[in-house]
């Protein structure tokens, strides 16, 4: 028997375009999904129309149905939880007294919370510790999946069998899911090359071109490993679709979120208007990772000059400035 007929049906929490777009990989994986989203009308349209508002063009089968009601998930078998790392909390504390417990519950969230320095599994645990968890994350694009593109990622708990199990399930021949015991490890790669191509998007939006946006990503990802590794991280998932695959994709094309304030800050544009009411999750990121890297004596200081940034600290320009004047050392 597969580990992944336990399975059958999957509820996914969020129905934005990332959530939308696990859900279309879940059905065509085999399983039932039940969508949940906080928005009556985004449920309404997906009845109706069978499309998410915010994954337009891409018809959502019938195996997927949708509710406003959380409840209406509790007879899953496991739940995706689809929503930004800073409403995490929010919607982990809303799905614990809505639906009993002993499914486990995967994070798609790429990020750190701000307030507290916890990452995406540490904020489920705290607050459902009845459930196990696990981490999705690796290079995709929601319009990628939900267009059926092949896409690799990374799906990681502590449980080695649990991963396997959830990975098999969820998989398809599009959507390849590999399966790992580090779920920290995931985690960092997925929080900061966000902030990483934030740092890109301002290279590239200053005119630097494409031989310092190569160079910032290195030096970046040095950074990311050296955290990671402080962290507990095994340097193999770093090197991994989660980490190193993450980073490439995140950096270089600005479909990414990321990328894209990036670019617009590095055209001139301030914090609030590069954000344009789109959600940049290395925003917050950038500030808490530099934060928590500092009190550990990690040098990091592409995260230290994103976070100064977008804090209005220092210009784009003069921090690049800066970050060219550092010291030369041995690599």
């Amino acid at each position: 028997m597969s580990r992944s007929t336990g399975f059958a049906t999957i509820g996914v929490v969020g129905a934005g375009a990332y959530g939308a777009a696990l859900a279309l990989a879940a059905s065509r994986a085999g399983r039932a999904v039940r969508l949940w989203a906080r928005d009556v009308a985004t449920v309404e349209a997906i009845r109706k129309e069978r499309q998410a508002p915010r994954l337009p063009d891409v018809a959502l089968p019938e195996t997927i149905s949708a509710t406003a009601t959380l409840g209406d998930l509790a007879p899953c078998d496991a739940f995706i939880v689809a929503v930004p790392t800073q409403s995490l909390r929010d919607a982990t504390a809303a799905m614990a007294a809505a639906l009993p417990a002993g499914a486990p519950v995967i994070s798609a969230a790429k990020g750190i919370e701000q307030a507290s320095g916890l990452f995406p599994t540490e904020i489920i645990a705290g607050l459902w510790p009845e459930v196990p968890t696990a981490i999705l994350s690796g290079p995709s694009f929601a319009a990628d999946i939900g267009r059926g593109l092949p896409t690799a990622v990374t799906l990681a708990a502590a449980d080695p069998a649990l991963a396997q199990g959830l990975a098999e399930a969820l998989s398809s021949p599009a959507f390849r899911i590999y399966h790992s015991g580090d779920p920290r490890g995931v985690e960092i790669g997925g929080a900061a090359k966000n902030v990483l191509a934030i740092a890109a998007g301002i290279a590239i939006g200053l005119g630097f071109g494409e031989s310092a946006r190569a160079a910032l990503v290195a030096r970046g990802f040095a950074e990311l490993r050296r955290f990671g590794e402080a962290h507990g991280a095994d340097p193999e998932t770093l090197m991994g679709l989660s980490g190193l695959g993450d980073v490439v994709l995140s950096c270089a094309s600005p479909q990414s979120r990321n990328f894209a304030y990036g670019l617009a800050l590095g055209q001139g544009k301030s914090p609030a208007e590069a954000a344009g009411g789109k959600l940049a999750e290395g925003a917050f990121t950038a500030p808490v990772l530099a934060r928590m890297a500092q009190s550990e004596g990690i040098e990091t200081p592409i995260a230290e000059a994103v976070a100064a940034i977008i804090a209005g600290r220092i210009g784009v320009r003069e921090a690049v400035a800066a970050l060219l004047a550092r010291p030369l050392k041995a690599e």
